[in-house]
């Protein structure tokens, strides 16, 4: 079963937000279907542990110990009643697993979204800080394996969709925050988020403070900086190139 929103794929077509500006020279990066069906059937397996919470428990503690894998997979395919060897004809075995986590991960903050909760009276540069934490928090379970998982996202076949899963959040949030830009400035104002993302997600990696307190302070300066006029132009810059590091560079200090 495929991951349901009238909102976001990481199929082949064309996507359109009900209601809101595209991106003015729209060119968004393809994913072979096969791409999706296979995220979709790693999704059937962690949906199947979902209903029942003990195997929800134990699914998720042989992940963390296996790591984002294909053991992870056989494994969580045991737990939950399936063949093992369903997992066998998943040719991109672990970067399906992680562009699931990624598309529920984006999901979750959709719906977040939509509720309203806590959003209505916020600020645009609040109402970004909380959803930024918010999408991260969901990560801080699997924070001693998301440097590999940054690390197949990387991997030159699975970038493509790594990008387009990135870009999709951060449209969302700015468009929760009440961005409706149509010019060059929604270039600016994506490369900005993405890279406050991407370095706050690098940073998180680092964290040792009581409940990632420093990560959230860290993502706290760096959105005040972001919103601050005077600082614009040389933050953009520098957040651009950020993004690059946090998807490159930076994470060979993790992976070796």
């Amino acid at each position: 079963t495929a991951v349901s929103s009238s909102r976001f794929s990481t199929t082949t077509e064309p996507q359109t937000f009900p209601n809101r500006p595209l991106n003015p020279a729209d060119s968004s990066t393809s994913s072979s279907s096969m791409s999706f069906q296979t995220s979709s059937a790693a999704g059937d397996i962690l949906r199947q542990e979902r209903k029942n919470p003990r195997a929800e428990y134990q699914g998720e503690q042989a992940r963390l110990r296996l790591g984002w894998s294909e053991e992870a997979m056989i494994a969580g395919a045991k737990e939950v009643g399936i063949s093992p060897s369903i997992v066998g004809s998943f040719p991109r075995k672990e970067a399906a697993l992680v562009e699931f986590f990624m598309d529920d991960c984006l999901q979750r903050l959709i719906d977040r979204i939509d509720s309203g909760e806590e959003l209505q009276d916020l600020i645009p540069s609040q109402c970004i800080y909380k959803l930024v934490r918010f999408r991260l928090e969901m990560q801080a379970p699997y924070i001693s394996k998301w440097p590999q998982a940054l690390s197949i996202q990387a991997h030159p076949l699975n970038v493509s969709t790594s990008f387009k899963q990135r870009a999709m959040l951060v449209d969302e949030i700015w468009h929760a925050a009440g961005d409706e830009a149509s010019d060059l400035d929604w270039y600016v104002k994506r490369t900005v988020l993405g890279g406050i993302y991407s370095t706050t997600e690098i940073y998180m990696l680092t964290d040792s403070s009581p409940e990632f307190r420093d990560t959230w302070l860290f993502l706290d300066n760096r959105v005040k900086d972001a919103f601050d006029l005077k600082k614009t132009i040389q933050e953009a810059t520098y957040l651009a190139e950020a993004v690059g590091a946090g998807m490159g560079s930076s994470l060979q200090g993790f992976v070796g």
